[in-house]
Order: C-alpha cells, then structure tokens, then sequence
C-alpha cells in the first residue's frame, strides 16, 4: 500500500480512529488503526470490540493495499505535521513497517497483519431510518448529563432511545438517569422509525456520536437492531453494541402533580448557584432554596468553610417553601436550558422537582431534593 493524503483530511480520520481505541488493552491489534486503500478512497477502522468506526477519506492511491499501525503513535505524529503539507504513507509488508513521510519529516511504524484484525460482524437491522444532526444531538446532549457512571446498574450507564406516546403523539424519546436526576428529550418521530425498537446506546457511544453530528444540516442513516445501533454519514459510520438490559420505567418517577411553579432567568440562576456554592468544601454540597412571593434566596451553609446567600427576583405566587439540592445536580440541569426562562414545579421539600425550558415540554428533567 502507497498513499498520499492530505494532512488536514488524515488528522480527521486519525482523530477519530483514536478516541475509538482502548488505551490499555490486552490483544496489541487492537490499539491499532486499519488503514485499507483502493481506487482514489482510504478507510480507516478502530475497534474497541464494542464500538466501531469507519472513516472514508479522498486519497491519491498508488498502490493499493491494507496496513494495521498503532492509532495513538500515528495521530500524535500527523497532529504534530505543519497544516497544509502532503503525508505519504508507504507499507512495507516484508518488513513489518509503515513509513509515514511528510516534506523533510520521516518516520518508520510497526504494524501488525491487517488479517488479525477484528472486523464487527455485520447485523440485520429491524429499523434504518435518516434524522437530521441538530436532532440527534439535541437528543443526546441535553441527556448524557444524567448517565449514570455506576458499573452495578450496568442499565443506567447509557442513553436509552425509543419511540414514546406523548401528547403531541409518537415521538422519538431519549432519556438518561441515575437516580438522583432524570432527563427525558422528545423530537418528531422519522418516518421510517415507527417499528424501532427500545435500544440503550452506552455512554462512550454517545460521546464518539457527538463528533458526527457538528454538521447540523447534515442526514444522518440511523439503523437499529436489538443487539447493535449504527449512525451513517457518507464518510464516517459508526457502529455499536447497545447495553444488554431493560431500562426501568422512568414514567414513575416523573411527577405530575406539583403545582408550586417557579420560573426565573436560567442564566442568573445558574450563576447565583455557582457562586454561592463556591464556599463548600465539596461540590455536593446542598444549595437551600427559600421560596416566597416574587423572591428567591439561595444559600449555602458549610461550617468548616462559611457560607454564602444571594437573592433573585423570580415569579413565584404560591405557599413559602425552603426545598435543598446538590449544587452540580441543578448546575447541570439550568445549563441544559437554551431558553431565557427556567421553569420550576415543586410539590414540597422532600418529593423529586420538575424543570422545563418556558413552556416547552419537549425537554423535562427531575432532579431529587436533598435535606438541609
């Protein structure tokens, strides 16, 4: 195999093939990338045995071919080429190396036979629908927040994805949690996605899926069997096992009954929050909200460290009520609002709170009280 390939187009390539590759592992291939050249095209797949990533690059092949070399050694190489310059690769099979040159730079890799590579096997899909990026990445990224990172509730460390009855009628649903705070998206339902079946995407899938989705006006092919979810874009495809476990019924834990409605300015919130949490020690640490008419103080009382208390003008007609959170928990949730508004609806200091944008339903989250 001889190509020659763009720096910039490379790096791309590279980059993703990385961040796919376990760092420690005990089967060497499977640090590698499999570079894999024919016609004017290069692919390049990592593997993780869980997740798989194909990248498609325009190349000029002049011999084509396939070579395995470590995934992380040649990023940190191409990343630290001058933008704009032209790199060569050249696979000498005999010698078990791959010569990566660029302008007056040279460098020799060992690989490892490209037939000792780990290809996923293919699966049959029961749904292949298209989205748009800005969907899909609203989907996940106002969730992935709430991804539990406990490895015994295995069924929480991951995004579950399924189409929902909701007011406005089927929609496609994403929704993480961990016991502690909920979040729940919902978007219009594709087409083709009515037969889909409940699948819980992990957490790593979802962060290597943000990379495909910056392009917002972008289709994106989503296909989705029991076992596997892939995310197609003409260049990259994205494959991955789903957690194998059933996700537990969330609807219980939404509340429907509070009426206490708050609503404020998210960013202000989300300031006073992070600075009257500044004095605790630790970053759970409760943040005590005082409800009464019109006005909001938010405090923080942290005996080995002091403590703090700002006031803001808010819309609130109800009872008083004094309700405690963990600081990061209702940091994470006012950072997810894109609106200007935020709204609040309580039941009383010890049952779980909703927050909506204004008066969008399209994204609630429920976060737990704690005792202050």
């Amino acid at each position: 195999m001889k190509i020659s390939i763009e720096r910039a187009t490379l790096l791309r390539a590279v980059a993703q093939a990385q961040s796919v590759v376990e760092r420690r592992n005990t089967i060497p291939i499977l640090a590698n990338v499999l570079i894999d050249a024919e016609g004017n095209t290069a692919t390049f797949r990592a593997t993780d045995l869980d997740i798989e990533v194909l990248d498609r690059a325009p190349a000029m092949v002049e011999r084509a071919g396939g070579a395995t070399v470590s995934a992380v050694t040649l990023h940190e190489i191409v990343r630290k080429l001058p933008d704009g310059a032209m790199v060569v690769l050249d696979e000498d099979s005999a010698a078990g190396r791959l010569s990566v040159s660029a302008g007056r730079s040279h460098f020799s890799l060992a690989t490892l036979p490209k037939e000792d590579f780990p290809v996923m096997a293919s699966s049959e899909y029961a749904s292949n629908f298209s989205a748009k990026a800005e969907v899909l990445r609203r989907l996940f990224d106002k969730s992935k927040f709430a991804i539990s990172t406990e490895e015994t509730r295995y069924y929480l460390n991951g995004v579950y994805m399924h189409v929902a009855e909701s007011e406005e009628g089927r929609m496609l649903r994403c929704v993480a949690t961990d016991g502690h705070r909920l979040a729940r998206i919902d978007a219009p339902l594709p087409k083709e996605a009515e037969d889909m079946p409940g699948v819980i995407v992990p957490r790593k899938t979802v962060g290597e899926l943000r990379k495909l989705l910056d392009d917002g006006d972008a289709d994106i092919a989503v296909s989705v069997s029991e076992t596997k979810i892939r995310f197609a874009t003409p260049e990259i495809t994205l494959t991955s096992k789903v957690i194998d476990g059933t996700f537990p019924d969330y609807t219980r834990v939404i509340p429907q009954g509070n009426t206490r409605r708050l609503e404020v300015d998210a960013s202000d919130f989300a300031k006073a929050v992070d600075r009257v949490a500044t004095v605790s020690s630790e970053r759970s640490r409760a943040v005590k909200l005082q409800l009464d008419e019109d006005r909001l103080i938010l405090s923080v009382n942290a005996p080995d460290s002091g403590a703090a208390e700002e006031e803001l003008a808010v819309a609130y007609s109800d009872e008083r009520l004094e309700i405690g959170f963990n600081a990061k928990y209702l940091l994470e949730i006012a950072s997810q609002v894109d609106r200007e508004n935020a709204v609040f609806l309580f039941n009383s200091s010890g049952d779980p709170t909703l927050m909506r944008e204004g008066s969008d339903t399209s994204a609630v989250y429920v976060v737990m009280p704690m005792r202050v």
